[in-house]
């Protein structure tokens, strides 16, 4: 079981979309949101950009503005070769997986124009200028922003980032990890922040512990004074159905259940 805390606040379920893949890289977020957002800033990028691609399908003008340091040549470079070798073994034999081994044509494509990529690892405090960037910086001047975070446990050096640029943001989805080590620092950004908790679902590439905990969270939070939101906890059961998808089709799904 996971703390009360962590039980989002309801709003109508057909203010409810999911964006991207049906697997990890998909996410839920209130629809309402999307015609209002100027720019997706990507902290985290890996090779998963399902989720921007289909929000600038809805919002043309929005941009996507990512920021990844390990997305870099040797990152392509290797991953092509470990799909290449897949197919030549026939490992990989479905039309996606196939398309899936030239995927650097398709970041080539998607990240041009307004789309940009920076090799810049987000940091709270800089130490070396020329590849790292703030969540502060990474915003810049930009206004009426959907922040993404998924950046391997370091979400909570940057939760005060994301506090400090309230304002500027629609909607924030953050993937918390180590989430039975870090309960109080997410407790602490529950209890500060201004946004609310619209939505939650546990990854189940991650374990769960003897006491119900899963390993690794996501959470969609919204800011209320752009979308209003109901002023009381859901009752809504998690994952919803046609909604939440395991992140990891062959693992087993995560109910999520609080405490009382």
């Amino acid at each position: 079981m996971i703390p009360t805390y962590l039980k989002p606040y309801h709003t109508n379920l057909s203010n409810l979309i999911r964006l991207g893949r049906k697997s990890d890289g998909g996410y839920v977020i209130d629809k309402r949101v999307i015609n209002k957002t100027n720019a997706i800033i990507t902290c985290g990028l890996e090779a998963e950009w399902s989720f921007e691609k289909q929000f600038q399908k809805y919002n043309k003008n929005c941009k996507i503005l990512a920021f990844d340091h390990t997305v870099n040549k040797k990152f392509w470079a290797e991953r092509f070769l470990k799909d290449f070798i897949a197919l030549f073994l026939l490992k990989k034999i479905k039309p996606k997986q196939i398309i899936d081994v030239f995927k650097f044509l398709q970041y080539l494509a998607f990240f041009r124009g307004k789309n940009k990529h920076y090799l810049k690892k987000i940091v709270s405090t800089k130490i070396n200028n020329n590849n790292q960037v703030t969540i502060t910086e990474a915003i810049g001047e930009n206004k009426d922003i959907v922040l993404k975070i998924d950046i391997e446990g370091d979400e909570y050096k940057v939760l005060k980032d994301v506090n400090k640029n309230f304002k500027k943001l629609n909607l924030v989805i953050i993937e918390f990890h180590n989430i039975k080590k870090n309960l109080k620092k997410i407790r602490n950004f529950i209890n500060q922040t201004k946004l609310r908790n619209i939505h939650i679902n546990a990854n189940n590439y991650g374990q769960v512990d003897i006491n119900g905990i899963p390993q690794v969270i996501e959470m969609t939070l919204i800011n209320p004074k752009k979308f209003k939101i109901k002023n009381y906890k859901t009752k809504r059961n998690y994952p919803i159905k046609g909604l939440d998808f395991k992140n990891h089709k062959r693992g087993p799904s995560i109910r999520i259940i609080f405490n009382k």
